[in-house]
């Protein structure tokens, strides 16, 4: 459960911390006042969209946070299927924004926006106006009908999903191999000149490195010698280090018997006389044993040429070159043997059409099935929010081709009129009757367990009298299992609150700020009062509150 959420300098508030209860919690305030901002400040700690537009001052950070408690052993498990830890039992999201760029953490450590929506998507739903819409795209039919029936889908759908890919590649596979038969022979003489070309080159890995090397230095083989010649001289010729050095050695020894470091000094120079003579040996046999070769120098060249034409036609190394070589003998080979290629390609596709069409024969009944659970059900919750006599069916038929998510289409259709056939949602449907559908369709959903919080926003919109009474009591009953948290205007809604929240505004410093406070009491009483009388709080008003409350509370004595 949403256990609170703390809001500083976002919009109109300055800084608030909300402490939520389990049960119904409602929030309530006069239009304007701030109830949206709480809502918009939730979808910011689970990863929304973050803009400078949302500093309330822009010298400084916004920040939220929402604390969840996860006492549900399946949740913990999916969070650490995305490496979040519940520590104590809580999950913590915030998220810190600035004109420049924002940062959102879960329980302290920094991650991106996306992982955040994942991990929100477990702990909560955000039911609002742009989801009972949603229920105009028949598309998001199918997401629900599948949402209800996933304790039987388990697995499946990604099961049907991955033979999906691997027809698809296959069927084009095979399209592609119908289309290159045609110009199979012709492919095959190109394959062959390629193939003989690299061959011919009897490459070798590393080849091209060495001759590299050895070009490197034929080519600057003139001025390697002019060098090496400055440096023999400066070291054996006359005057050079080597005599420098005897001269040294005789002076050191002169008085190597009247100061006790000159022996120490005569080793270091003796040393020193023994390198530089095998230096001189070395130099001067290397240069004795050099010589320029014309012809190899030729040699490498020309095979450094063929190389280097080879990597612009078919890599940039030894290495993909002889790749492309292999696949090119494995292209020709399959184009050699086609017939044979091409049968085992067609038995692969008939392999992977039955394999698919088996899996999605399966998603298939368990979605038959469970459609006409959800159809039940859904009438039921239908029936208790003021649909009377109403009908409710999800129509499945199958496509003429296969998905990612099987060969299934589906739509919910209704009928709130007896005697009227069942007839798309989207052609008969009004606002106040999608959202009132779409509740239905959540406490159906919420039967089968999962997400904790309930989120809801714009449920009471187009709705009022008897029709908001049964929503205020489906709401109710949900609560029993679920904690919802719900934004309203009616006054049926509110008195069914466990917890109850006040949004409202207020000046202070010259400057319009947002409130909220939980109600307690008279304070419970005098806002149902307001929602029921608007500015006129009378008597009369104030007694109907109380009763309300009454109700209220009677109802839930006796759910």
């Amino acid at each position: 459960m949403l256990a609170s959420l703390h809001v500083k300098n976002l919009a109109l508030i300055d800084e608030e911390e909300i402490v939520f209860s389990k049960g119904l919690n409602i929030l309530s305030g006069e239009t304007g006042a701030g109830k949206s901002i709480i809502l918009g400040a939730l979808h910011l700690s689970l990863g929304d969209k973050a803009s400078k537009d949302f500093l309330r001052d822009a010298d400084s950070e916004a920040f939220v946070e929402a604390v969840f408690l996860v006492d549900d052993e399946a949740t913990k498990e999916a969070l650490r299927a995305l490496d979040v830890e519940p520590y104590d039992d809580e999950v913590i999201m915030s998220r810190r924004i600035t004109d420049t760029r924002s940062v959102g953490k879960i329980n302290g450590e920094q991650v991106p926006a996306a992982k955040m929506k994942e991990v929100g998507a477990l702990l909560l739903d955000i039911y609002g106006q742009k989801e009972h819409q949603s229920l105009l795209n028949t598309k998001r039919h199918m997401e629900l009908l599948d949402e209800y029936a996933k304790d039987e889908i388990g697995d499946l759908k990604n099961q049907v999903s991955a033979c999906y890919k691997q027809y698809k590649a296959l069927t084009a596979e095979l399209e592609d191999a119908k289309k290159s038969d045609i110009s199979r022979e012709r492919e095959i003489v190109l394959l062959e000149h390629e193939i003989n070309e690299i061959e011919s080159a009897n490459l070798k890995p590393g080849e091209d490195e060495e001759l590299e090397d050895e070009y490197k230095r034929l080519s600057n083989f003139s001025r390697t010698m002019e060098y090496f010649g400055r440096a023999h001289e400066a070291m054996a010729g006359d005057g050079g280090v080597s005599d420098a050095i005897s001269s040294a050695i005789s002076d050191i020894r002169y008085i190597e018997s009247i100061d006790d470091r000159a022996s120490e000094f005569l080793s270091m120079l003796n040393d020193a006389d023994s390198i530089i003579s095998d230096f001189n040996r070395e130099l001067s046999s290397y240069m004795a044993d050099a010589s320029f070769d014309a012809g190899r120098f030729n040699e490498v060249e020309l095979r450094l040429n063929e190389i280097n034409r080879l990597k612009d036609k078919y890599g940039a190394t030894i290495e993909i070159i002889l790749e492309e070589l292999a696949a090119r003998q494995e292209k020709k080979a399959k184009y050699e043997s086609f017939d044979e290629y091409f049968s085992e390609l067609k038995a692969k596709v008939d392999k992977a059409t039955k394999e698919l069409e088996n899996l999605c024969g399966k998603l298939s009944d368990i979605r038959k099935k469970k459609a006409k659970e959800l159809s039940e059900k859904m009438k039921e919750a239908m029936s208790d929010l003021n649909f009377l006599n109403s009908e409710f069916d999800v129509e499945l038929k199958r496509l003429d081709y296969f998905t990612a998510d099987g060969f299934d289409e589906g739509e919910f259709v209704i009928c709130t009129n007896p005697g009227e056939p069942l007839r798309p949602l989207k052609d008969i449907a009004s606002g106040g009757e999608m959202s009132r559908i779409m509740l239905a369709i959540k406490t159906v959903l919420a039967s089968k367990g999962g997400i904790d919080t309930l989120i809801f926003d714009e449920i009471d919109a187009g709705i009022s009298g008897r029709t908001a009474q049964a929503v205020s009591e489906k709401l109710s009953t949900v609560a029993e299992s679920h904690q919802v948290i719900c934004i309203t205007h009616l006054p049926q809604i509110a008195a069914m609150a466990d917890t109850h929240f006040l949004i409202e505004k207020s000046v202070a410093n010259g400057h319009t700020i947002s409130g909220i406070k939980k109600l307690y009491d008279d304070e419970t009483v005098y806002e149902l009062a307001r929602m029921l009388g608007g500015s006129a709080i009378t008597e009369a008003v104030l007694t109907n509150a109380k009763e309300m409350l009454e109700l209220a509370k009677k109802y839930k004595n006796q759910s």
